[in-house]
């Protein structure tokens, strides 16, 4: 079973970074999630209305993560955290993205509570995943460009595994070796914040959230948590 780690330099250099890892196994991703569909349009009801909108720049928890892009060389205006740039499109077009059902789960509870949100086929993951700089020499392949490599600068945020990266920027883009599809039967979720004093209780809402949409259409699901305290977790 892989080991997700925080990397002692990204945790001394973000010490109020919490990640709660949601893992389904057994999903069954061709069945329909009346709840997923339900939470999908509840939003874009919401936003039609008036009486909500996704969180934008201004906001703390969008914010924080602008700060952090622009320390590690990322200009955030051009490359979005992935939490950002789905709740500009949603208030843009009136609607979410429809992907799959397990995609569209975690998008849902992203875009509601404002964390940035992302996933990963465990069957595609090449040992343990780290959190930590790139040095420049590896490899990414983005999601929906499965013949494009790019390179990430030295000292850019990103999860990565014993073969390549699989999220630049932190949270900005994954990768699409580990994208998860209807097919995907074994899937760590991953919910982020980089302020838990402030946060905390809204990111473990949010993996609950989570959990309870993934729960109906998996053998088994679990809550894990990564921080600079604890920065292991084996899913």
């Amino acid at each position: 079973m892989p080991a997700f780690r925080i990397a002692p330099a990204v945790a001394a250099a973000f010490p109020g970074t919490l990640i709660a890892l949601v893992t389904a196994t057994g999903v069954r991703g061709h069945e329909s999630w009346p709840r997923t569909a339900a939470a999908l349009e509840e939003l874009e009801r919401r936003l039609a209305d008036g009486t909500w909108r996704p969180a934008d720049e201004t906001d703390p928890r969008i914010e924080a993560w602008h700060a952090a892009y622009r320390s590690f060389g990322t200009n955030p205006r051009r490359v979005r955290p992935s939490v950002d740039a789905l709740g500009r499109r949603l208030a843009k077009k009136g609607t979410l993205p429809r992907i799959n059902p397990a995609v569209d789960s975690y998008n849902s509870v992203s875009v509601r509570h404002g964390l940035p949100a992302g996933a990963f086929d465990l069957a595609r993951v090449t040992g343990d995943v780290d959190i930590r700089y790139a040095d420049g020499g590896e490899s990414f392949t983005p999601l929906g460009e499965p013949g494009t490599v790019e390179h990430p600068r030295p000292g850019e945020v990103v999860y990565a595994d014993a073969t390549d990266v699989l999220t630049r920027h932190w949270n900005h883009r994954d990768a699409h070796r580990t994208r998860v599809t209807e097919d995907s039967t074994h899937v760590a979720f991953v919910l982020e914040t980089l302020h838990a004093d402030r946060d905390g209780d809204l990111l473990k809402a949010a993996a609950d959230e989570l959990q309870g949409l993934l729960a109906p259409h998996a053998d088994r699901t679990a809550v894990h948590h990564l921080s600079p305290e604890r920065p292991r977790a084996t899913v």
